[in-house]
């Protein structure tokens, strides 16, 4: 296992001759098996797989607050000379501006359930996901704790709580102040213009608890929609709601296909 050390940290897996850069979302780090890519490290017996963790996540360094730009540079430095790109929830606004900026060095563009809502703006079910969203900016209460907060964003939508590790409550504390992504503004018209194959991968839902269906899985599938049609990506969906780690080998079959056939 190679580990790369620039401004963030990143562990890579296989040694293929093309490589491709992994974002993670909230609550995770890149490696990890629960949220994040580690089931898709089958996928180094081909490619070799740069998973990134993100500032305040992971082994990277601290950040006052999680923040797609600052994603977005970082992104671009792993990219190195050329790369595929995956990323999922938060790390998709950061994924999709580092493709606009340095679209020379982007081989290929995964987003899984990327939580970019801005861009599918006058979707009723979006824009009822934004007004809350926006509703809820005000700020958390200030004596509320990670493992509170780690508590809250699970169990309070019928889901599992995840144990919680030193590493996995410092990327709640990330989460807890981040820049919100859901209010990115993404030019989608440059991501539609670039060479590449773009590929967009979200869950069916149908499974999931009824409260995180309703407030985030309806909305994730509209924009996970809208933004395929508009950037020109073929559209997967796969049963579940986390994609990458329920249904890993659909995933990586995908991704390996995608991989394999280069430029359009």
């Amino acid at each position: 296992m190679e580990v790369i050390m620039a401004d963030v940290q990143a562990t890579v897996w296989g040694d293929g001759p093309a490589s491709a850069v992994f974002v993670h979302g909230i609550f995770s780090w890149g490696a990890d098996e629960l949220y994040g890519f580690g089931n898709q490290r089958p996928l180094e017996d081909e490619f070799r797989l740069v998973m990134m963790d993100r500032r305040g996540h992971g082994a990277s360094p601290d950040i006052e607050g999680s923040d797609y730009e600052t994603d977005a540079d970082d992104i671009t430095v792993l990219l190195g000379d050329g790369a595929h790109l995956v990323a999922h929830s938060y790390g998709g606004a950061g994924a999709m501006l580092a493709a606009v900026r340095r679209p020379d060095l982007v081989r290929s563009l995964t987003l899984i359930q990327p939580g970019t809502l801005r861009p599918a703006a006058g979707h009723p079910v979006v824009d009822e996901a934004l007004e809350r969203a926006r509703a809820g900016t005000a700020g958390l209460p200030p004596e509320m704790t990670p493992e509170e907060y780690l508590r809250a964003s699970t169990e309070g939508i019928g889901m599992p709580v995840p144990e919680a590790t030193p590493e996995r409550l410092r990327a709640v504390r990330a989460a807890m102040r981040e820049r919100p992504c859901w209010d990115a503004e993404i030019p989608l018209d440059q991501l539609a213009a670039a060479p590449w194959p773009k590929l967009m991968i979200s869950g069916t839902w149908e499974d999931a608890p009824e409260l995180y269906r309703r407030y985030a899985g309806e909305p994730l599938i509209a924009a996970a929609e809208f933004i395929a049609e508009r950037i020109g990506a073929r559209y997967l969906k796969v049963p579940g709601y986390y994609p990458q780690v329920q249904q890993p080998s659909t995933v990586n079959d995908a991704l390996r296909d995608l991989w394999r056939c280069g430029p359009e």
